[in-house]
């Protein structure tokens, strides 16, 4: 726990994403932005890690973020995924979407579209829930049921498709560059495909029994039929949409909600999960294979980060662990990152070496020697 970073920002912090770095950087990433909720004033900040930041203060302590910029924002942030090294895109409680540019040689952050209302109720505002982002397309979801397709330099909406769910949609993930799945709070999966006219998806899958409210996906950086979920009930599930409508395997995480699920974007046994019960957990599954993780496609160092590379195509027909993923079988070790029990951990980011996390209890944590 010595190698981790607290920094009290006075605010509750919803969103946390690393800046992506090019994979011809040999640089450790050093800029991530953050999002707030339920303040009086939210804001989009933008910190930095490394020493090109503000600089140190008598009273901050070395390895400490340093604002660089920040921007009000109107409504609570909900989501928020970096377009590219510059901008940085945002999902309201208002049902707004706005794209952000940071401008890194005045250190200074503008609004660089707003898509207004792009999520909505007809007398009332809908909040936008969840985005991802493939640059130029951004696709968003929301407490209206509507998937709405976006184009960075497109001033309108390039589709919505209407009714794709009767109950609020959670999260969206890209599968491929032209399907995206969603999870709802009736437990389910939803496959859609953008080739498809029409509203209907392509494939569900769902759990079975109790229909647990499912809060976060994320889709596995190199075998894109494996995919990771979390909900209400702290649970991790983990699903193969190729195979069945039910998940594969399941997991006991947390005591209470899971906000968010994240593979490593190049280090794919490994994976990190928050929640509501104030833990942030470190997972790495081990396969039973002699063949060495980075050959079953564990690894793949030309990405960027996930926020901004397009969704592998490749055919990647090779078992992962997380399929035969079973905690009291040993093939999987948890490991708490966090140095005691807090408020919510609501958010989660990691890249290469580092992690950076978010807290209800005002905090932002920064870890930089994260073994993977």
């Amino acid at each position: 726990m010595d190698c981790i970073n607290a920094k009290f920002v006075s605010q509750k912090i919803s969103k946390t994403r690393w800046r992506p770095v090019s994979s011809a950087s040999l640089h450790q990433p050093d800029i991530f932005a953050t999002g707030s909720w339920d303040n009086e004033d939210n804001k989009v900040s933008i910190w930095s890690i490394g020493e090109n930041g503000v600089s140190n203060m008598d009273d901050e302590f070395e390895g400490d973020p340093q604002l660089l910029c920040e921007y009000k924002h109107n409504g609570d942030v909900l989501d928020l995924q970096f377009l590219d090294q510059e901008r940085i895109v945002t999902a309201s409680s208002t049902g707004a979407v706005t794209m952000f540019r940071h401008h890194q040689n005045s250190q200074t952050l503008s609004v660089a579209q707003l898509w207004d209302r792009a999520h909505h109720y007809p007398c009332d505002d809908a909040p936008c829930t969840g985005l991802v982002c493939n640059s130029p397309e951004i696709v968003t979801v929301g407490e209206d049921g509507r998937i709405i397709l976006l184009r960075a330099d497109h001033k309108g909406i390039l589709r919505t498709i209407e009714n794709a769910d009767s109950s609020t949609i959670h999260a969206v993930t890209f599968l491929r560059t032209t399907e995206v799945l969603t999870v709802n709070s009736f437990g389910q999966l939803k496959l859609w495909d953008f080739r498809q006219q029409g509203n209907e998806p392509s494939q569900i899958l769902s759990l079975t029994g109790n229909r647990v409210p499912l809060h976060c996906v994320d889709r596995h950086p190199n075998q894109q039929h494996i995919v990771a979920t979390g909900g209400q009930d702290g649970m991790l599930f983990l699903w193969d949409v190729r195979q069945g409508t039910v998940p594969l395997s399941l997991m006991e995480a947390h005591s209470a909600e899971m906000w968010e699920v994240h593979f490593h974007p190049s280090n794919t046994d490994h994976l990190f999960t928050c929640s509501e019960d104030g833990s942030l957990l470190h997972w790495e599954s081990s396969t039973n294979s002699s063949v060495p993780s980075f050959l079953q496609g564990g690894r793949n160092t030309s990405a960027m980060s996930r926020s901004a590379v397009a969704p592998g195509e490749g055919n990647q027909s090779l078992t992962s662990g997380w399929l035969s993923g079973d905690s009291s079988k040993g093939h999987l070790e948890t490991t708490h990152m966090l140095p005691s029990q807090t408020l919510s951990v609501n958010s989660v980011d990691v890249l290469d070496q580092c992690l950076v996390c978010g807290t209800d209890g005002e905090a932002i944590y920064i870890n930089r020697q994260v073994p993977v």
